[in-house]
């Protein structure tokens, strides 16, 4: 099978990210091996697949925090990892990146500090994650799903152009889970670009273009409606393990190998991070 994914060619000036023949290892194992794909501007894209498929190791190399093998990564017409992309590109980690021991706003106005953002750009940011009222607590007393918004808050307070968010519903309820959904979408019409991970392909429908990721391999680079037709259903979830199965990835019919099962969405087997 190749490692070059089937995508729509896109000209230089539309994309946000470009990668060419990107390789990461560990060792002796091929984390990524051989990527090529676009990210457009101004859209959200959905890096979806298992637990173990590379999508944290993925969007490392994106924000120049993890040593590439070989190959290429341009952000925003720039080698990935060029200093004057640290206020140009955001990055939410899974784990929370905010200090405990402070309020809310304190912790927005530490990270808009850093960028030369103000009081008034800290509580814009906090409005946008609809934490006003809690803007006073402190974090340590905030519930998961908030807690998820005020790192959020953080990244959004320096106003990147491109916001690199791993996982970021993960653990939360339907509700806030389409609120952030809706504020996403807010922010690529305002024309931020968004690429977000997941592993719940469900979420797949937000998205304006999605990279399919499995065992390091870039299956495809495709649109919902495309990922649809390609896989024969408009489940999503059982497209994506129609395309598995035609690249002689495993049984379409079944999980990947590993995974629990479909109500768990795409996780792989154990929680290896390594390779994430």
């Amino acid at each position: 099978m190749s490692h070059a994914a089937t995508r729509p060619q896109l000209p230089d000036s539309s994309a946000a990210v470009a990668a060419s023949g990107l390789m990461v290892s560990r060792g002796r194992l091929q984390v990524l091996r051989g990527l090529d794909f676009t990210v457009p501007a101004g859209r959200i894209t959905g890096l979806l697949g298992p637990s173990g498929s590379g999508k944290t190791t993925l969007m490392r190399a994106i924000v120049g925090a993890q040593i590439v093998a070989s190959g290429t990564v341009q952000v925003l017409g720039m080698p990935a990892g060029n200093p004057i992309l640290r206020h140009r590109v955001g990055y939410v980690t899974q784990s929370p990146s905010v200090y405990p021991d402070l309020t809310v706003e304190a912790n927005v106005r530490y990270f808009g500090a850093m960028h030369r953002k103000g009081k008034a750009d800290a509580a814009e940011a906090i409005a946008a994650v609809g934490l006003e009222r809690e803007a006073r607590q402190k974090t340590a007393s905030l519930s998961g799903g908030q807690l998820s918004r005020a790192s959020l808050a953080c990244a959004l307070v320096a106003r990147p152009r491109l916001l690199v968010l791993d996982e970021p519903t993960v653990g939360l309820d339907p509700v806030l889970r389409a609120d952030l959904w809706s504020r996403f979408r807010s922010m690529a019409e305002a024309g931020t670009t968004l690429l977000v991970s997941s592993h719940v392909m469900e979420e797949a429908s937000h998205c304006h273009m999605l990279l399919l990721l499995r065992e390091g391999l870039l299956l495809a680079q495709l649109t919902p409606e495309e990922l649809g037709r390609r896989g024969h259903s408009s489940d999503l979830e059982q497209a994506f393990l129609s395309i598995i199965r035609e690249s002689g990835g495993g049984n379409g019919d079944q999980p990947p190998p590993g995974d629990p099962g479909r109500h768990q969405g795409l996780r792989g087997a154990g929680n290896d991070r390594s390779a994430r």
